[in-house]
C-alpha cells in the first residue's frame, strides 16, 4: 500500500510527439519534454535509445548528464545533436541528413532522483523523399487546375451543340426549306442564303 504512493509522488511525467516525419537529407527534430516534482540537479540523466522498424533490439544513441554524449558508433554517429534544455523541461535532439534506414521507433527517458518513474512515450519516425511527395501534389494540382476545368467545358459545350441542333432541326422542319408544291415569291438563292446565314451564325455563336 505504501509503494504506489511512493512512486506516484517520485514521478515523472515525459510528452513526445508519436509520429514525426522526415525528409532525406534535411535535419529532422525529435522533441521530447518533461515535468518533474523534484527540483533540476546534476544528477538528472537523459537517454533516447532506438529500435529499427523491421524489429531488433533497442540500443542507445545518445545519453545527457550536465553535457550531452552523443553516440560515436553506429549509423546515427556524428548525426545526433543536442537541441534540449533540462532547466525549461526539454530533452529534444536532432538527427542530421536521415536517410529511410532511420526509419524506427525512438524513446526518451528522463531520470532525475529521486523522480525515477515515468511513462514511456514513443515516436515513430517516417523518413521519405521529398521530391516524390513534391510529383504528386504536382499532379494533384494539375488534375485539377488543367483537367477538370477542360471536362467541364466539354460537356458544356456538347450540351449546348446539341440544344442547337435540336433548334436547327426545328426551324428546319417549320419552312427553312420549302415543300416542292409550296410557291413562293422568292428567289432560290435567297432562300439558301438565309440558310446558310443562320447555319453560319449558330457556328460563331457555339465558337
Amino acid at each position: 500500500l505504501v509503494l504506489p504512493g511512493v512512486c506516484n509522488a517520485l514521478s515523472l511525467e515525459i510528452k513526445a510527439s508519436p509520429k514525426v516525419r522526415a525528409y532525406i537529407g534535411e535535419q529532422v527534430t525529435l522533441k521530447c519534454s518533461f515535468k518533474s516534482s523534484s527540483p533540476i540537479t546534476e544528477s538528472l540523466t537523459v537517454d533516447w535509445t532506438y529500435r529499427p522498424l523491421t524489429g531488433g533490439q533497442m540500443e542507445t544513441i545518445f545519453h545527457y548528464q550536465s553535457v550531452p554524449y552523443p553516440t560515436m558508433v553506429g549509423k546515427f554517429k556524428d548525426r545526433i545533436s543536442w537541441i534540449g534544455n533540462v532547466a525549461k523541461g526539454d530533452a529534444s535532439i536532432a538527427i542530421q541528413s536521415p536517410v529511410m534506414s532511420d526509419n524506427g521507433t525512438f524513446i526518451c527517458s528522463v531520470k532525475n532522483p529521486p523522480d525515477m518513474y515515468h511513462n514511456i512515450p514513443q515516436t515513430l519516425l517516417i523518413v521519405t523523399e521529398r521530391g516524390l511527395s513534391f510529383q504528386l501534389t504536382s499532379a494533384v494540382l494539375l488534375s485539377i487546375l488543367v483537367f477538370l476545368p477542360s471536362i467541364i467545358v466539354v460537356i458544356l459545350l456538347l450540351i449546348r451543340m446539341g440544344r442547337k441542333f435540336g433548334v436547327l432541326k426545328e426551324k428546319k422542319k417549320s419552312g427553312c426549306k420549302k415543300s416542292s408544291i409550296e410557291v413562293s415569291d422568292e428567289p432560290e438563292h435567297t432562300e439558301r442564303g438565309n440558310c446558310l446565314g443562320k447555319l453560319k451564325d449558330w457556328c460563331l455563336n457555339c465558337v
